[in-house]
């Protein structure tokens, strides 16, 4: 399906407090290293061939992601929870597009679902011509690690690693990846190299996290919710960094939000309410991330 490369075998045990000890590392490591879980889930496994991307049909843009019917459905005791229902979509390459609702709309779970991190109940997902829904779980496991790159909320860095070593966590396992020195160049983070986490503000680590997805040249850069635990100000320079990879890379990205002023900078928005998408529009009057205000 995906195709990729070899890496450093990764193995993991979970502890009391349901983090991942990483028992076997990439190059530049520790050994024993404590890796959280949603970091290790873009890892795990190994591949061993050559990667390879498509670019554009007869000049058109192609989906990078398509949903059919998509719906997920989560049973808590005899509660049946609808996050999704019936959702079909396409995310075109190159697109800037915001996924816009509120808390419980299903934003998050639909981004999980194309980020093959959560499985639909049912319908039908694509990785442009690779259908998700019938993948093997290795084959999801490539489709993470070479070919999307993942922005969440909280920023997941490892406390013990400066940001250029955070970087080199993917850098070391991807097929064609960027310096590390460069990705974090990109995030307005060239100075701040050898700085741990502790030493960083909010919105320095969420960059750096920001510079650890696309290091590797993803496809597509999945963000889920980056400017929720900033305040404006520090989000907008977050918001300028995404907008800038976008516009210096190309790299289709998706940024989810619950903030309608945030929308305002995409090509796209998406509108999703009570698990259904409700509006899907192209925005004409796009606005530069730093003239974003909330």
């Amino acid at each position: 399906m995906m195709s990729g490369r070899a890496g450093s075998a990764l193995t993991e045990s979970d502890d009391s407090q349901g983090a991942i000890v990483l028992c076997a590392a990439a190059r530049n490591v520790p050994i024993g290293l404590r890796v959280p879980a949603t970091i290790l889930a873009i890892f795990r496994g190994v591949a061993d061939t050559g990667s390879t991307h498509e670019g554009r049909v007869d000049g058109r843009s192609i989906a990078v992601f398509r949903a059919q019917d998509v719906t997920k459905t989560y049973t808590m005791g005899e509660v049946q929870v609808h996050a999704l229902r019936g959702v079909s979509l396409e995310l075109l390459e190159h697109q800037f597009v915001v996924l816009l609702g509120p808390s419980g709309s299903g934003k998050s779970t639909l981004l999980n679902i194309l980020g093959a991190l959560d499985t639909p109940t049912a319908g039908r997902v694509w990785f442009r011509e690779h259908e998700l829904t019938a993948a093997s779980e290795y084959a999801l496991t490539e489709l993470r690690r070479e070919h999307i790159g993942f922005v969440f909320q909280f920023y997941n860095l490892i406390p013990s690693l400066t940001a250029l070593e955070n970087v080199r966590l993917v850098t070391d396992i991807a097929t064609d990846p960027m310096d590390g020195r460069e990705a974090l160049g990109l995030v307005g983070l060239g100075s701040r190299l050898d700085h741990f986490p502790s030493q960083l503000s909010g919105g320095e680590q969420q960059r750096v996290a920001i510079a650890r997805a696309i290091a590797k040249r993803p496809d597509v850069l999945l963000c889920d919710e980056p400017t929720g635990a900033l305040d404006v100000e520090t989000g907008r320079v977050v918001l300028e960094a995404l907008a800038r990879i976008h516009a210096e890379l190309g790299t289709a990205t998706v940024v989810i939000t619950h903030n309608a002023a945030i929308s305002r900078m995409a090509s796209r928005v998406v509108r999703l309410a009570d698990g259904r998408v409700v509006a899907d529009e192209i925005n004409p009057d796009r606005v530069p991330a730093s003239h974003v205000e909330w």
